[in-house]
């Protein structure tokens, strides 16, 4: 049952009836009533008076004492110049309800038979996930879920970037500095361990710059003349010819990140379908650039060159395959384009990539697109904003990067704090509580990272993302946790209010009016969510969403209730309450506790 869909049907019908006109589509859209006015709707009339011939107040005074008469949906309207409020008779409000309670997932679409694959993470193996990473993880897994409440069946793949100079330098430091240690000698998580030897390499690299600059030579020439971005480099080509010995120690160190990726995803609570390699497909796009050739779509220059002209489009020429043949970035990303597609035969396909690489995929989208590739215009690049902490930018190199890890723990400690502080802790044994605080942490980093519109550039804050009121995700989680606390006192009470009959109820109060339209709201904003891949736009639904039933939790005493029927509607309403809280979070990878 869509409110809306009926609503604007019988506003159609008054328009033909009234006016004998038909309305543009474009211009009968519906808005939600602004607060200081009686009303949930309002139809905007300045559009119409081409076909009606009357005045803004007058179209709407005209069409609202006609659907008072003839649609069952309206109970009463108010006209404010051109802005007709429309007021929402109780019965229906009560069958929007209904609809809800007995309809499983209420608000998902059913499968539409389209394949979508969104690609998120793809972290580099010389470093662990940082918060970064965090905000690129949970957009891709998020994007996902709302894809699939959405209707499409969703791939999530990771493409990882497992060689090149900066895995070498790495590498390179382990094998100088290393003294065979591993993540089981030191304690370390296998990612942080290698990551170190990243932060080691530019320190070393800068100690033999000073020295060689100590020695008479200039900043310039000295950076030239290290030693340790030769050896890098040497070491790259080495693992490019299959060096037996450097692929070994590459597999090695790789697989130690591996490991402590994967328990960092588990603790994130993001999965993957599938995992591409660039070692596997660096080669890729070989094939393609030959075919470009042949159509004359690409050309080469006087050293061998390959190039594409995007000068028609406003993009300059771009670099496909170097004089000697080796490949760049933006010929893999095409090879792996065309691997995507032979693997799934998507409709569409997303890139959860930051802002910086906004030119690089233009410029590939658009080179697929001349190379003829259908496909081409289903992909999409969900571009997002860096995330920066209070003290300022991040760079990994320097070692000065938040890892994802150490966050995760410093939120769960802070979970911890303010939960013993709020003095809330009794009851739970410490495995409970040790559950509960990773819970909170979680959803408050998730929702934080969430609630801001992915292309905004946003500065995370972490004391201000786990308090527990505000627009935030303990606030949210709260607001279920007290919702199952009514629960369970109603199976306590031997409530059954799976047994209510809607038709019983006469007189709903402010607050439950209210709530159920945010219920009516949920397929549209899942589908303006889907629409947008935009995640925001649930946060604010499920913050909205809590904060109107504490409304009526302050202003309705629930059990309080003498007639049997409403009370047994204070309850189904809120049991439904939560599940909506429930499912919106689960949309943004959230979970919700049963107890706080």
């Amino acid at each position: 049952m869509n409110l809306e869909h009926l609503l604007l049907k019988d506003i159609n019908q008054a328009f033909q009836n009234c006016f004998n006109a038909q309305p543009d589509e474009s211009h009968l859209t519906l808005q939600p009533t602004r607060k200081e006015f009686e009303g949930a709707y309002t139809l905007v009339t300045f559009p119409f008076g081409r076909i009606t011939k009357k005045k803004p107040g007058e179209t709407g005074q005209i069409l609202g004492e006609y659907l008072v008469k003839n649609s069952g949906l309206i109970e009463g309207f108010n006209v404010v110049k051109g802005f007709l409020n429309l007021v929402i008779s109780e019965k229906a409000w009560l069958d929007v309800l209904n609809y809800a309670l007995n309809t499983e997932k209420y608000g998902f679409y059913g499968p539409r038979n389209e394949e979508m694959v969104v690609e998120y993470s793809s972290p580099n193996t010389n470093k662990p996930l940082h918060l970064g990473h965090l905000r690129n993880n949970f957009l891709g897994y998020s994007i996902s879920r709302i894809m699939e409440a959405y209707g499409f069946s969703v791939d999530k793949v990771n493409l990882v970037n497992d060689r090149g100079i900066h895995i070498c330098k790495s590498m390179l430091a382990y094998q100088k500095f290393g003294n065979g240690e591993t993540p089981g000698s030191s304690g370390i998580k296998g990612d942080h361990l290698v990551g170190q030897y990243y932060v080691k390499f530019d320190q070393e690299y800068k100690k033999e710059i000073a020295r060689l600059v100590e020695g008479g030579l200039s900043r310039e020439k000295a950076e030239e003349e290290a030693s340790l971005p030769q050896e890098a480099r040497q070491m790259l080509h080495d693992w490019e010819n299959g060096k037996e010995e450097v692929v070994a120690l590459w597999k090695k160190m790789n697989g130690w990140v591996y490991q402590g990726f994967d328990a960092t995803y588990k603790r994130m609570g993001v999965s993957f379908d599938k995992t591409y390699y660039e070692s596997e497909t660096y080669l890729l796009g070989k094939n393609l650039v030959e075919e470009g050739l042949d159509k004359k779509v690409f050309y080469k220059k006087d050293d061998n060159s390959v190039w594409v002209d995007l000068s028609d489009v406003k993009l300059d020429q771009k670099l496909l395959l170097r004089g000697d043949g080796t490949s760049v970035y933006m010929t893999q990303d095409l090879g792996t384009a065309e691997l995507r597609y032979q693997d799934f035969k998507f409709e569409k396909s997303v890139y959860v990539v930051g802002n910086e690489q906004d030119y690089h995929f233009k410029v590939l989208f658009t080179i697929l697109k001349k190379l003829g590739r259908k496909y081409a215009d289903g992909l999409y690049h969900l571009s997002y904003g860096m995330v920066d902490l209070p003290s300022g930018k991040m760079k990994s190199r320097e070692g000065t990067v938040v890892d994802a890890d150490d966050l995760m723990n410093e939120m769960a400690d802070t979970a911890r704090r303010h939960t013993e502080e709020l003095g809330k802790i009794e009851g739970f044994t410490p495995e409970q509580l040790s559950e509960l605080y990773e819970t909170l942490a979680l959803g408050a980093l998730k929702f934080f990272l969430l609630k801001v519109d992915p292309k905004k550039r946003m500065l995370f804050n972490p004391e201000e993302s786990i308090q527990f009121h505000g627009f935030t995700g303990p606030f949210v989680q709260y607001t279920h946790a007290r919702i199952s606390a009514i629960l369970r006192k109603a199976s306590e009470l031997e409530i059954d209010y799976g047994s209510l009959d809607i038709n019983k109820i006469d007189g709903l109060h402010e607050t439950e009016s209210s709530c159920i339209y945010l219920i009516s709201k949920f397929p549209a904003v899942i589908r303006e969510a889907a629409e947008n891949l935009t995640p925001s736009i649930v946060a604010q639904y499920a913050y909205d969403v809590a904060k109107e039933y504490n409304r009526f939790y302050t202003e309705v005493s629930i059990f309080g209730e003498k007639d049997p029927d409403k009370l047994k509607f204070n309850i189904a309403f809120s049991a439904l309450i939560a599940q909506t809280i429930k499912n919106a979070m689960e949309l943004l990878g959230i979970q919700v506790p049963e107890r706080m």
